[in-house]
């Protein structure tokens, strides 16, 4: 009886596999070239309002120290 149980899930897995393939293999795929390029034009185009970049200005940081510390 086990045995029947272990072909069953065997054969429900391997549904889920076909099921699986079928479903990647109608999604639309853009070229590793194309996405490169589209991601290097985002990066550039970001660049200027990047503040690891760009620093933030001293006015507007909020990370800025108020006062130096007494102590050292």
């Amino acid at each position: 009886m086990s045995s029947k149980v272990a072909i069953g899930s065997d054969i429900g897995q391997a549904r889920r596999a076909v099921e699986q393939l079928r479903m990647e293999a109608g999604i639309n795929r853009v070229k590793v070239s194309r996405a490169a390029t589209d991601l290097l034009q985002f990066c550039t185009e970001q660049a200027k309002s990047d503040p690891f970049l760009v620093g933030i200005p001293a006015a507007t940081n909020p990370f800025k120290e108020k006062k130096p510390c007494a102590i050292l």
